[in-house]
């Protein structure tokens, strides 16, 4: 007897975490999308991880160009975040945000708390999904609250 994926996607609502756009670059493709599915694996070497869909377009990238970078979003980023959630114009992500290179050549986009500059060194299959395990390369820090999902729709610490 399978468990109903209902049930499931229920239970998993009741774990808050953080909001993660993850980035990425191969050659002159950019992609990115809102993963809350993201876990530091390692302190030396400083390795995280992040789970993508077999079915996303960000999935292949991180594969061919072998790099990406996980924004830990502030709040207040909750327009970001859907945007980059959204399967509506997923190829349009990037349009009108003023976004830089990190040094892997990952897309960072502005605002967040923390950027984790990272190349890819394992995926592992997971289902319907690929582990992506990366070594953190550069890291950049900001001050601010983080924004959090929980019970499906994003939230505060205070709230």
């Amino acid at each position: 007897m399978g468990v109903d994926a209902e049930e499931f996607k229920r239970a998993l609502r009741r774990w808050p975490s953080g909001v993660t756009i993850v980035t990425s670059r191969a050659g002159d493709q950019i992609h990115g999308m809102t993963v809350s599915a993201f876990s530091s694996v390692s302190l030396d070497p400083p390795l995280v991880l992040v789970c993508a869909d077999l079915a996303s377009n960000t999935h292949p990238v991180i594969r061919e160009g072998g790099v990406f970078a996980v924004h830990i979003l502030a709040r207040g980023q909750e327009a970001l975040s859907h945007r980059f959630a959204s399967k509506a114009d997923e190829w349009r992500r990037f349009e009108g945000i003023e976004w830089t290179t990190a040094e892997t050549g990952a897309p960072i986009l502005p605002g967040a708390l923390a950027v984790l500059d990272c190349r890819e060194v394992a995926a592992h299959p997971a289902g319907d999904h690929v582990i992506h395990v990366g070594e953190v390369e550069h890291v950049r820090v900001a001050e601010g609250e983080p924004l959090l999902w929980y019970g499906g729709r994003y939230r505060g610490l205070d709230r």
